[in-house]
């Protein structure tokens, strides 16, 4: 991630870290917004945030602060999702590889003040830390995975377009966890394509793994 000047990561910079390759935008606001925010009116709202990641209903609460730190609606709502979300990355993460100096480092290229650093700590790594990471990790949305995955090579030999015929395509199938079953045609320049972004997803994947925070410790 970028020092604290860079606030655009969000906007489709780099970034790096437990947040991943970018820093989401939800996050990237937050961050600046925050550093106009008190101590006191931080901890409340880290505490709604927390709650939230229980499951709780926080709707009251979220009331009680717009009207006593005289924020908008649109200031609650960056603070509160981007504080969500940072929460909710760090938490899936297992404490065995995920080490406390690296987070908090993390937190400062946000631009994230000194005493707001130490209380996210103090949630990621402190006591509140197995309640909220059992939420996080089971209330997350999943897509069906990939079961199997079968393809061919097809030319057509004859075609009502002229400008297909005797031009190769690969016909691929694929069964998902969910037991539903997809069939799609490829042109070559389109599996090329496929092919590319499923090689740089990998790279970045290994990217990742080389990073401090992310290795398997003996």
């Amino acid at each position: 991630m970028a020092a604290g000047a860079a606030h655009g990561l969000g906007e489709g910079g780099g970034g790096g870290g437990f947040l991943g390759p970018r820093v989401p935008p939800e996050v990237d606001a937050m961050a600046r917004g925050v550093q106009d925010v008190g101590k006191e009116t931080f901890r409340r709202l880290l505490k709604v945030t927390v709650n939230a990641l229980e499951g709780k209903d926080c709707k009251e609460s979220v009331k009680l602060i717009a009207e006593s730190a005289n924020l908008s609606e649109e200031q609650l709502a960056f603070l509160i999702s981007g504080m969500y979300t940072l929460l909710r990355e760090a938490l899936r993460l297992p404490l065995s590889t995920f080490k406390q100096e690296v987070f908090k480092e993390d937190l400062k290229e946000l631009g994230i003040p000194e005493d707001f650093v130490v209380d996210f700590s103090s949630v990621v790594f402190g006591n509140r830390r197995p309640t909220s990471e059992g939420t996080a990790l089971t209330q997350r949305s999943r897509l069906p995975s990939i079961r199997d995955l079968k393809w061919r090579v097809d030319v057509a030999i004859s075609t009502s377009s002229l400008a297909r015929a005797l031009q190769p395509s690969i016909l691929m199938m694929m069964k998902l966890s969910d037991g539903t079953a997809h069939r799609f045609e490829l042109p070559v320049a389109k599996f090329q394509e496929l092919r590319y972004n499923v090689a740089l997803i990998l790279k970045e994947m290994n990217d990742l793994e080389k990073r401090s925070i992310l290795k398997i410790q003996d």
